[in-house]
């Protein structure tokens, strides 16, 4: 048996019976791998897979408890605690379970961060992944890349009728995997768009509300609501954690779906806006913005493991670049704290 990836060869194998297992370590970007057979006489079989996003052995799903990581924690509260209106952040290293989190139950308007929402919930009553190029395929990275409000609706209304019903459902999902302040309220606003388990948290960790914005009724989440969703998704690769069970309905291959999809996001300049920089770092996540708000969460894979981050702001009287620089700066400290 040859492996290759992209063309090069990456592994030969003497098969010796009918079953075998071989692993690889795959780099940390978009390949083709195709995997052929070659029998005593000469004779090649073979088949080629292409769009496999590699990472790292140690960015795979497994169950840890949170606890507090003291010095991430004075870094975050510094960061978040310092900006100039709302903020909240959590952190947490998903291989080792230590974290940190400042304001992380405050409830904010949650803009486009529960598209990911929608999309758990999508795959949750599908069976598969969608096939790429299909109408919900395109719905799904319109909406999570472009963060096309149109597909988010056109989503809502194919779980539950309409936007308010199709709403419902995603509440009733989210409450089902833990997130217990994270609130659909209906549909998004047409004519905006970019262009092209959960486990036992510490009684060290300080997850709870410092400073509530003031800001009305709607979409609602928290901090550590998207840190435990993007978690979730990330354990259900692995057919684990609250996603994979019974009621939820996330398969494997429908997270792992996801997970390449939110890879691809192309909104640039706020989780990843530092960690990027370093080679082999990749960044998956789903932003969401107002005018008073503004937020990014998702997971940072490097070498060595994998982190989920989630920051939130808020400000009446605007926000811009220097969220985004927010979030930029708690991933960064994070990656540098967890590479030690």
């Amino acid at each position: 048996m040859i492996v290759r990836v992209d063309g090069t060869i990456a592994r030969k194998l003497r098969l010796t019976g009918r079953d075998f297992r071989l692993e690889l370590d795959l780099p940390p970007r978009e390949v083709s791998v195709r995997v052929e057979t070659v029998d005593a006489a000469g004779r090649r079989a073979g088949r080629t897979v292409r769009n496999v996003y590699g990472l790292p052995r140690a960015a795979r799903p497994h169950v840890r408890l949170l606890r507090l990581d003291p010095a991430l924690q004075r870094d975050v509260r510094r960061l978040a605690g310092g900006f100039p209106g709302s903020a909240a952040a959590y952190v947490e290293n998903l291989g080792t379970g230590a974290g940190a989190a400042w304001n992380a139950r405050a409830t904010f308007p949650a803009a486009s961060t529960l598209k990911l929402a929608i999309a758990v919930t999508v795959l949750s009553r599908i069976d598969g992944p969608p096939r790429p190029g299909s109408f919900v395929d395109g719905l799904l990275r319109r909406m999570l890349d472009a963060s096309e409000n149109e597909s988010a609706n056109r989503l809502l209304v194919s779980l539950g009728g309409s936007t308010s019903g199709g709403g419902h459902l995603v509440d009733g999902v989210m409450r089902a995997i833990g997130l217990q302040r994270t609130v659909m309220y209906g549909g998004y606003i047409l004519g905006t768009s970019l262009d092209p388990s959960r486990g036992i948290a510490s009684p060290g960790v300080p997850l709870g509300v410092v400073d509530q914005p003031a800001w009305g009724v709607g979409k609602a989440t928290t901090a550590e609501d998207l840190g435990l969703l993007f978690r979730s998704v990330w354990l259900a690769g692995g057919g684990l954690g609250p996603l994979a069970g019974r009621h939820s309905g996330v398969s494997p291959a429908e997270a792992r779906y996801l997970l390449y999809v939110l890879a691809h996001v192309r909104d640039r300049g706020k989780l990843d806006r530092f960690v990027e920089r370093r080679p082999g770092t990749i960044v998956l996540h789903k932003a969401g913005w107002i005018d008073a708000a503004r937020h990014d969460s998702g997971l940072v894979v490097w070498r060595g493991g994998i982190f989920v981050a989630a920051v939130m702001t808020y400000d009446s009287v605007g926000t811009g670049t220097r969220s985004d620089a927010l979030a930029g700066r708690v991933a960064q400290a994070a990656l540098r704290r967890f590479r030690g």
